[in-house]
């Protein structure tokens, strides 16, 4: 699933301030769409009005809450790519026109639409980290687990805060189940004693 950005060599701006522009992020997300449709042998149609409306409340969202990151950048990361998939599940810019024959307990053809959603900012997350922290980024074993894929989407139906939190779980990072919504630095308000995932809902 780990899989880059096509613009990546060719953009002359920083991912970090590329992806703020409606334009290079319509135009790198509707390309990331051809590629998995191409490696999962699946359609999707896309909805580049819906598109830009996750677009733009993403960009409300990051910038309402990116002054308390002056001093936790590689953190914020993490949790604007969340932002960016809660608003991407919201919206729902994609539809998968034909689904795939191909093994339903892989999380691809489980849920196409959110694993798009998913790897496109995990990509977006790999790319700027890369670029202006010079740590490559790697992705925790949760990605691949079914299971987990049914929680995920059944939970961020219910409440999409929950995506980012579960983008956090499939960075390898810590969660924040508690007020996912809300970026903690390490040196600010501490949560609650850890608690768990959402619970899994039977899907058998």
């Amino acid at each position: 699933m780990k899989r880059s950005l096509s613009l990546l060599e060719d953009n002359p701006l920083p991912i970090r301030k590329a992806i703020r522009r409606a334009r290079w992020f319509v135009s790198s997300f509707r390309d990331f769409v051809d590629a998995v449709g191409e490696e999962t042998q699946q359609d999707f149609t896309l909805d580049e009005a819906k598109l830009i409306s996750a677009f733009t409340s993403w960009y409300r969202a990051f910038e309402s809450q990116k002054d308390k990151a002056q001093d936790h950048r590689l953190e914020y990361v993490t949790f604007a790519a969340g932002l960016m998939l809660r608003e991407l599940i919201r919206f729902a810019p994609l539809s998968a026109a034909t689904q795939s024959r191909e093994d339903p307990d892989e999380p691809a053809h489980f849920w196409p639409e959110g694993y798009v959603y998913l790897s496109f900012c995990l990509a977006v997350r790999a790319a700027v980290i890369e670029q202006d922290f010079s740590i490559a980024s790697d992705i925790a074993p949760e990605l691949g687990d079914i299971r987990t894929w049914w929680s995920f989407r059944e939970n961020t139906f219910e409440d999409r805060n929950l995506a980012i939190a579960f983008l956090e779980l499939f960075a390898g990072e810590t969660p924040n189940w508690t007020t996912p919504g809300i970026f903690l630095s390490d040196d600010g308000p501490k949560l609650p004693p850890a608690s768990p995932p959402p619970r899994m809902k039977s899907h058998r």
